[in-house]
């Protein structure tokens, strides 16, 4: 058998993804970022694990801490030359971006996923498990390298 053009043998060419269910629980965010992390270094994409492990987390932990529903889904999609990760939840609300007071533990996850990211937004729907058509999905994008 000779080598399928469509399925080189680094196997970064063609677009391809990962998928994980993060539970409603506070251990979550950590996990989410371990997984993305452990994803691009393996695929040797370490231009962005740091960036996109801190927008990961932020994100896994905007779904914790206010979706509260059955949990997330993450899905991180490789398209050189970019990454995306979406994490979806039922919460049909769009997160907002407000000040936070100086002193705040909280309130700046879209600030740092929005200075760290090239794009970020939310898009309405979500997997079936996740939110359906009420739900939602906030992604960002950064360069792979």
């Amino acid at each position: 058998m000779g080598v399928n053009a469509a399925c080189p043998a680094d196997g970064l060419a063609v677009p391809h993804s990962y998928t994980l269910y993060c539970p409603p629980r506070r251990t979550s965010p950590r996990v989410a970022r371990d997984f993305v992390t452990s994803v691009l270094r393996t695929l040797d994409l370490t231009a962005a694990v740091d960036a996109a492990a801190l927008c990961t987390s932020e994100l896994v932990t905007n779904t914790y801490l206010h979706a509260r529903g059955a949990g997330s889904v993450l899905w991180l999609a490789i398209e050189l030359p970019t990454v995306r990760v979406t994490v979806y939840d039922d919460n049909p609300t769009e997160p907002t971006s407000h000040p936070a007071p100086d002193l705040d533990e909280h309130g700046r996850g879209l600030h740092l996923v929005g200075a760290l990211a090239d794009k970020w937004g939310v898009c309405q729907g979500a997997p079936l498990g996740s939110g359906g058509m009420r739900g939602k999905g906030v992604w960002f994008v950064l360069a792979a390298g």
